[in-house]
C-alpha cells in the first residue's frame, strides 16, 4: 500500500504511467531536479504525516517504503 501511494505521488509529477514506477527506481532515475525532488518529497510528507530529508531520495523506492512503514508505526 505505501508503494502504491509513492508511485501514485510521483506519477503524477512526472505525468507518467503508474506502472512506469518501479520499486528498484531511485529519484535520479525520472529526472527530477532538487525543486521536483522538495516538491515530490513534500507530497509525501502530506501523504504520510512524517517528514523526510532529502538525502532519502538516494535510496531505492522500496528502502523509502520501508522508511515510510518503520516511521508509521
Amino acid at each position: 500500500m505505501t508503494f502504491e501511494k509513492i508511485a501514485k505521488i510521483l506519477a503524477k509529477h512526472l505525468e507518467c504511467d503508474i506502472s512506469d514506477i518501479k520499486t528498484n527506481s531511485k529519484f535520479s532515475d525520472f529526472g527530477l531536479d532538487s525543486l521536483d525532488t522538495v516538491e515530490v518529497l513534500m507530497n509525501m510528507e502530506e501523504e504520510f504525516g512524517i517528514e523526510f530529508d532529502i538525502s532519502e531520495t538516494d535510496q531505492t523506492l522500496d528502502d523509502l517504503v520501508k522508511y515510510i512503514d518503520a516511521k508509521a508505526c
